[in-house]
C-alpha cells in the first residue's frame, strides 16, 4: 500500500487534529512520536522515500536484525509469525497501529525467559569437549532455529565455546608459567603492578587442575550471562520502541535516526567536549554503580573525597532526600548525579574497605581535555629542523552558545604557538576523526588558505550551495601533511578533499570512511502544538538533509577520500566504511565550482616515489601488510572447532603466526624525539594530571609509524621546493 500524502500531513493540520485527542496513555504518546518523526522526516529528508511495502521490507529486515541478528533467541516460528507483517509496517505507520511492534516484543521476552533457564542448565553441567563439532557465527550463514530443541543445541555451542576459549586461555597461562619456571624467568617489574587480589586470582589459576578450569570457565560465563539477562531485564518499553523507530528510520539512510531525550544529552556532550556535572566515570558491576575514574580537574578531583572503586549506592539533591541508586540502572542513576553548575549533589558511597560515606560535590563544568586539539614538536636526527603536530580527535563546537570550545578556533591557536616555535611544517592528524560540526570544518580550511570554496552542499530538488572561506588571512601557508584513515568521516573527509582539490596539503595514510551526507537535528516538541505539552520531551531525530560535495563536482560519499600517499593499513584487506551499511546513499558527481590553487608541490610524484621506497623498506610497514592479511585470513577462517585438540592445534598455529606482530606499535622508533612546546609548558607543569596525559600522548607518537613516515614526508616537501 503506498500512503506517501496521506500520512505525511503538515504539521500544522496533524496540531489540529491532536487538539481535539490530546494524549491520555503512552500508547498514545507513541502514536504522536511516530507520527511527529516520520512527518519530519518525509518533509525534510534529502531523499524521501515512499512508505509502502518496499520500504516495510527494508524496515522489517533491519528491526529484526537489531532484534536478533545473532539468531540467539527466536525460532522459525516466532519468525514465521513476525513475516506475517513483513509487508504491514506502511499500514500500521497509517493506521498508528503497534501491533507488529507488540508482537515482537511479546515473543522476545518470552524468549528471554525461557532461556535465562537454558544457559542456567548448560552451565550447571560439564562440557564433553572431545567430540569433533563445530560452531557457526556467520549471521548470513545461520538459520533460525526450527524448534525450542534446536535453539537449546546452539545455545549450547555457543556457550561451549565460550568455556572452551577461556580454559585454553588459562592452560596457555600455565604452561607459559612452567615455562618461566623452568628457565628462572621473571618480570618483577610487572608483578609489582599487580594488586594483591589479581595476584591471588593468577596463582589460582596456575594451580588448578584441567576440571577446575572448566568448572572456572562456566562460572565465568554464568557470572557474565546473568548480568547480561539483567541489563535485558532492565530495559522498559520505551527502549524497545526506540529500536522499533530507529528500524524505521535506517530504512531511509544508515545516518537518520531518533534520539531520546537522554541520548540527545549524551551527543551534545560528546560533540562539545564539556557537561555540567560531578566528573566521575561510572560503569555497573556485579550490579553495583561503581566509579572507574575521576576526571583530571574536576569537581570531584578537586573535591578529593570520591575515589575509584567508590561504590554509589545513593543519591540526594543537597539536602533533600537521598534516593536508593542500589539496582538502578545507569542512564537513570546518571540523570540524578548530573545536573547545573553551582548545584549540590550528595553521594553516599561504600569505600573499599567497607566503610560508607556521605560526600557532598557542588557540580561544575567537566571539560573532557580527551576531545580537543593538542599539538606538539617532533623532530628527527633524519631530518633538520622541527615539525608541528597537531592531533584533533573530532570536529567540536559549542553548539548550544554555553562559553563552550571550537575545533577551528583551538587549532589556530595551536597553529600560531607552533609557528613562534619555528616548526618547519605541520602534519594535522586526522585518524580515527568521526567529523562533527560543519561550520567548522569550512572554518578551519580557511586557516590554510586564502579565500575560496570548500565544499558544495546539496539540499533536495535545491542547486547545490557553495561553503566559502571568506576571510583572506591564512594562520599557516607552510608545508602541511594530513593523515587520515578508515575511521576519518565526514567533517574530516571535507577538510582532507579541500586541501588535497587545493593542492595545499599531501594526504597521507589508507582510504577515509566514505560519509558524504550531512545530519541536522530536528527538536520533536517543536512539531508538536502547545497544547499537547503532556507528551513533551519527545526528543530529537537525526536527519540526512544534504550531500556534500568536493570543489571538484565528486561527492566523498561511499569512495571517501583517497591519499595521495598509501600507506599499509591494518584494515587494508576488509571492508569497512560507509558501504558496509544497509541502505547507505549512493556516489554521484554534480558541476565542479571555480578555485585557484595557488599552492603548488613542486616534485609532487618525487616525493610519492621517495615515501614508497621508505615503506618498501620499512620492516615495520611490512609487518603491518602481513598482519593485515592474516586478519583478513583469520575473519574467512575464524577458530570455531569446538574439540579442544582441534582447537589448540588452530589456535597455536595461529599464535606462532601472531609471535613476529607481538611488539608491533610498541617499539620507540629510533632517533624520533617529542618534546612539550614552550608555550605548554607553564600550564603542564601546573597541572600533574595533564602533565601525566601528555606524557602518555608522547609515548604513543615516538612509536607511531605513520607520523615518522608524516615527518619524512615534510621534509621531502621543503627539499622539492
Amino acid at each position: 500500500m503506498k500512503i506517501r500524502g496521506f500520512l505525511f500531513l503538515s504539521l500544522l493540520v496533524l496540531g489540529a487534529i491532536w487538539a481535539f485527542t490530546l494524549p491520555q496513555s503512552d500508547a498514545d504518546k507513541d502514536e504522536v512520536l511516530m507520527q511527529s518523526i516520520l512527518s519530519s522526516v518525509n518533509q525534510l529528508h534529502y531523499q524521501p522515500l515512499d512508505i509502502d511495502d518496499d520500504f516495510s521490507e527494508k524496515a522489517y529486515k533491519l528491526y529484526l536484525e537489531s532484534l536478533d541478528g545473532a539468531k540467539l533467541f527466536f525460532t522459525a516460528d516466532d519468525v514465521a509469525q513476525l513475516e506475517k507483517y513483513e509487508l504491514k509496517i506502511d499500514d500500521e505507520i497509517s493506521a498508528s497501529n503497534f501491533e507488529f511492534f507488540e508482537l515482537s516484543i511479546e515473543l522476545l521476552n518470552k524468549r528471554i525467559d525461557e532461556l535465562k533457564g537454558v544457559y542456567q542448565d548448560i552451565l550447571s553441567k560439564p562440557f564433553d569437549f572431545s567430540a569433533d563439532e563445530v560452531i557457526e557465527f556467520d549471521e548470513e550463514k545461520i538459520e533460525y532455529a526450527k524448534d525450542e530443541t534446536t535453539l537449546r543445541e546452539y545455545w549450547h555451542k555457543s556457550l561451549k565455546y565460550r568455556v572452551l576459549k577461556d580454559v585454553v586461555n588459562n592452560l596457555e597461562k600455565q604452561e607459559k608459567a612452567k615455562e618461566k619456571e623452568a628457565s628462572g624467568e621473571t618480570d618483577e617489574a610487572e608483578e609489582e603492578e599487580k594488586d594483591e587480589e589479581k595476584k591471588k586470582k593468577e596463582e589460582d589459576i596456575l594451580n588448578m587442575t584441567f576440571d577446575e578450569l572448566e568448572a572456572k570457565g562456566r562460572k565465568d560465563a554464568l557470572k557474565v550471562h546473568d548480568d547480561w539477562f539483567e541489563r535485558i531485564g532492565k530495559l522498559r518499553r520505551s527502549d524497545r520502541l526506540d529500536t522499533y523507530i530507529n528500524a524505521i528510520t535506517a530504512a531511509f539512510d544508515p545516518h537518520t535516526n531518533y534520539l531520546a531525550p537522554k541520548d540527545k544529552e549524551a551527543f551534545d556532550i560528546r560533540i562539545s567536549g564539556r557537561l555540567e556535572g560531578i566528573g566521575a566515570q561510572l560503569r555497573v558491576e556485579d550490579g553495583d554503580i561503581k566509579v572507574i575514574r575521576i576526571v583530571p580537574g574536576s569537581a570531584s578531583w578537586r573535591q578529593k573525597e570520591l575515589e575509584a572503586n567508590d561504590v554509589i549506592t545513593a543519591v540526594a539533591q543537597g539536602e533533600e532526600e537521598a534516593v536508593d541508586v542500589v539496582g538502578m540502572r545507569l542512564d537513570d542513576a546518571v540523570q540524578l548525579i548530573r545536573g547545573k553548575k553551582g548545584t549540590e549533589v550528595r553521594l553516599t558511597v561504600t569505600k573499599i574497605d567497607g566503610s560508607t560515606k556521605i560526600i557532598p560535590i557542588i557540580r561544575d563544568i567537566v571539560v573532557l581535555e580527551e576531545s580537543y586539539a593538542k599539538s606538539t614538536i617532533i623532530e628527527s636526527d633524519k631530518f633538520e629542523g622541527k615539525v608541528g603536530l597537531i592531533n584533533l580527535p573530532q570536529f567540536y563546537a559549542d553548539f548550544t552558545k554555553t562559553g563552550g570550545r571550537n575545533c577551528a578556533d583551538d587549532v589556530d591557536k595551536e597553529l600560531q604557538a607552533l609557528q613562534e616555535e619555528g616548526v618547519a611544517g605541520v602534519i594535522l592528524d586526522l585518524r580515527n576523526n568521526g567529523g562533527g560540526s560543519l561550520t567548522e570544518v569550512v572554518e578551519m580550511s580557511g586557516l590554510f588558505i586564502e579565500k575560496g570554496p570548500i565544499v558544495q552542499v546539496k539540499s533536495k530538488d535545491e542547486d547545490p550551495r557553495i561553503l566559502r572561506d571568506k576571510n583572506s588571512k591564512v594562520t599557516y601557508d607552510g608545508p602541511l601533511v594530513i593523515l587520515i584513515n578508515s575511521g576519518s568521516a565526514s567533517a574530516s573527509e571535507i577538510l582532507a578533499a579541500a586541501m588535497q582539490d587545493y593542492k595545499r596539503a599531501v594526504v597521507v595514510g589508507s582510504n577515509s570512511f566514505g560519509k558524504g551526507t550531512v545530519q541536522r537535528f530536528i527538536n520533536l516538541d517543536r512539531t508538536v502544538p502547545a497544547v499537547m505539552s503532556n507528551v513533551r520531551p519527545l526528543g530529537s531525530v537525526k536527519m540526512t538533509v544534504q550531500k556534500f560535495y568536493r570543489v571538484n563536482g565528486k561527492t566523498t560519499q561511499l569512495k571517501g577520500v583517497a591519499p595521495d600517499i598509501a600507506l599499509p593499513y591494518r584494515y587494508d584487506y576488509i571492508e569497512t566504511g560507509e558501504k558496509e551499511h544497509d541502505h547507505a546513499m549512493e556516489w554521484d558527481v554534480i558541476q565542479p565550482v571555480e578555485y585557484k590553487t595557488n599552492f603548488k608541490i613542486n616534485n609532487i610524484e618525487k616525493v610519492k616515489q621517495k615515501s614508497e621506497f621508505r615503506v618498501k623498506n620499512n620492516e615495520t610497514f611490512a609487518l603491518i601488510d602481513e598482519r593485515a592479511k592474516l586478519l583478513k585470513e583469520e575473519r574467512d577462517n575464524p577458530n570455531n572447532n569446538l574439540s579442544i585438540d582441534n582447537f589448540r592445534k588452530h589456535a597455536d598455529a595461529m599464535e606462532e603466526r601472531y609471535k613476529k606482530y607481538e611488539d608491533l606499535g610498541d617499539k620507540e622508533i629510533d632517533g624520533l624525539s617529542v618534546q612539550i612546546p614552550s608555550f605548554m609548558m607553564p600550564q603542564v607543569e601546573a597541572d600533574s594530571a595533564k602533565m601525566a596525559r601528555v606524557e602518555e600522548w608522547h609515548k604513543n607518537v615516538n612509536k607511531d609509524v605513520y607520523i615518522e613516515e608524516a615527518l619524512y614526508i615534510i621534509g621531502d616537501i621543503i627539499e622539492q621546493n
